[in-house]
């Protein structure tokens, strides 16, 4: 049997596990729903564009499934599975929300496929959040501060891709270690 093939391939547990941490994910972006407004916004009137500082959470459901799960897709199904949470739930954005989870999670896999599903480990996590932070301001940048100014803009993008980075990238690789060391990942 190709072994190429064998480490791409899904098994039924790894469906199993990207699925419960897909859906752990959404949970996480219902409480950040409701927290982002009260910490986030004043900041963004202070400081117009650094309120995406904190939006990187919002990237975390796909950035963790792929470093839990490694394998293709996993970063695209982790995201669009915590954004149907977050939706089915009730946020103030709506249907748009699993648009933004399957862009989001684009971002990320697209990164994954650039280092071939091979590298998982913090520099690949911080280039993937980077790449999910790219996608979201794109769609943040377009949809909702299309008629924004240059320097608003820069910042915001410049914020976003910094959360997804930090947040999402790093933040999702330290959770990812911190099971393993835990003994709840089998690596």
């Amino acid at each position: 049997m190709n072994t190429a093939v064998n480490r791409f391939a899904w098994r039924p547990r790894d469906i199993v596990l990207a699925s419960v941490v897909g859906v752990v994910a959404g949970g996480l972006f219902v409480l950040w729903n409701i927290a982002n407004v009260p910490l986030l916004e004043p900041l963004g009137a202070l400081l117009p564009g650094f309120q995406a500082l904190g939006h990187g959470v919002w990237l975390m459901g796909g950035l963790l499934t792929a470093l839990v799960v490694r394998k293709p897709g996993a970063a695209l199904y982790g995201e669009i599975l915590a954004s149907t949470v977050s939706a089915l739930v009730g946020n103030q954005w709506g249907v748009i929300t699993l648009v933004y989870g399957a862009v989001q999670g684009l971002g990320a896999e697209l990164i994954f496929a650039l280092f071939a599903y091979r590298a998982w480990g913090w520099i690949a996590a911080l280039v993937a959040g980077a790449g999910s932070g790219v996608a979201m301001a794109s769609l943040d940048l377009t949809l909702y501060y299309a008629g924004a100014g240059t320097s608003f803009m820069t910042i915001y993008a410049i914020s976003s891709i910094a959360s997804g980075a930090l947040l999402a990238g790093l933040g999702s690789w330290a959770i990812t270690r911190g099971l393993v060391k835990a003994g709840a990942l089998r690596q």
